[in-house]
């Protein structure tokens, strides 16, 4: 009985067995390669979005270096007419005179600088004149801030703390010491992070 048993042939695997691991691991590949496919997904993802904050940072960060430079200066049109030095429209644009233009090449022009701020085709743009008061002939130069932006708004704010959708006040409001400019603000909607919004305290003008 012992040299029968030890003459018995060993026993393979069936076909059925082996589809069957093959399907275990066909399921197990699918699986992984969905998971590595979920996570470049959310890797590109997250690069997009850090790429998106760094451009919203940036922009922020320019605006914010405007405002704090506010001047009382006022400047004239390309008709000679007087304007404030600082403007915001009913539309939510807005202009103003601001100090610290940098000149590194000693160029002869003022270090105060006239810069604007408008929305076009879904893009903030920064706009400035090569010189404070204008002539027919001068272009202002408009420089891409931020694009993909749907919606923008500037606004004042009163020492009371009143907001106004334009500036400067008419009538007896311009007048009104509880009127005074004590901030500038933007609402902005842009993707993917929806509504943003920005106070700065500036000077008086």
């Amino acid at each position: 009985m012992r040299s029968g048993w030890l003459r018995m042939p060993n026993r393979g695997f069936t076909l059925m067995e082996v589809l069957v691991v093959l399907s275990v691991f066909a399921i197990i590949g699918v699986m992984a390669s969905q998971i590595v496919g979920r996570v470049l997904e959310n890797q590109q993802l997250l690069a997009i979005r850090g790429d998106r904050l760094a451009e919203l940072q940036r922009a922020m960060l320019i605006l914010q270096r405007d405002v704090m430079q506010l001047n009382p200066r006022g400047v004239r049109d390309e008709l000679g007419d007087p304007l404030e030095a600082l403007l915001i429209g009913a539309d939510g644009m807005m202009e103003f005179t601001r100090a610290g233009w940098r000149n590194p090449l000693q160029q002869p022009r003022a270090e105060l600088q006239r810069v604007g701020y408008v929305i076009q085709e879904e893009t903030l743009y920064r706009v400035y004149w090569p010189t404070l008061d204008r002539a027919p002939q001068v272009e202002p130069v408009l420089q891409e801030l931020l694009p993909g932006v749907t919606e923008v708004e500037f606004f004042a704010l009163d020492v009371s703390g009143n907001e106004h959708s334009f500036w400067p006040l008419l009538g007896e409001y311009a007048q009104d010491p509880a009127a005074a400019l004590a901030g500038i603000g933007l609402r902005l909607e842009t993707e993917p992070f929806g509504v943003i919004e920005r106070i700065w305290v500036v000077p008086s003008v």
